[in-house]
């Protein structure tokens, strides 16, 4: 699998560190209740087919992605710095 990092370019998978979903871009609020904290921090999805999921482009420039892929077929759709995205969240 190859992964197009927006600062660095194209570059093997073994390059980045898989941190799971990209909903850890969308925390609650500090005072949103336990109910929403422990959705978040307990429930995960694993879907078959198109997500969005944070990379570290470790042995390269070190930048949080938001990398979207199929994980049926291991597509990679495109790779965007994760500061952009959380930017664009609000």
């Amino acid at each position: 699998m190859r992964i197009k990092c927006p600062l660095c370019g194209e570059r093997d998978r073994r390059e980045f560190y898989y941190k799971g979903a990209a909903i850890d871009l969308a925390r609650p609020a500090p005072d949103a209740g336990d109910v929403a904290w422990d959705d978040y921090i307990h429930n995960r999805e694993n879907p078959a087919g198109r997500t969005k999921d944070l990379w570290q482009h470790e042995m390269g420039c070190g930048s949080w992605l938001v990398v979207e892929r199929n994980t049926v077929t291991h597509e990679v759709y495109g790779a965007e710095l994760a500061e952009d995205v959380k930017r664009g969240m609000k």
